[in-house]
């Protein structure tokens, strides 16, 4: 009898956000949802522990699951699918 080995549900959440990370950064810098992406609203955080933001998700699951060179692989989108 073979065990399979399912993805947790932290584990897909973490390969989704990252294939929509990849998608949006080989997107022309036209598009609005770069554009959004990039976009620095410049406002005040509030007082105590900052919350995460999507950016700060995004950039430790890079770490996790691509290593040290992963955001250098995104505009590579046949190495970005292997990673």
């Amino acid at each position: 009898m073979q065990v399979l080995k399912k993805p947790t549900v932290v584990e897909t959440i973490r390969l989704n956000r990252l294939r929509w990370f990849g998608h949006v950064q080989r997107l022309v810098e036209n598009r609005i949802p770069k554009r959004v992406l990039c976009m620095n609203l410049g406002t005040i955080r509030l007082r105590g522990r900052p919350r995460n933001r999507w950016q700060d998700e995004v950039r430790e699951d890079g770490r996790i699951v691509g290593g040290e060179w992963w955001q250098e692989k995104v505009h590579n989108r046949e190495e970005w699918k292997k990673s």
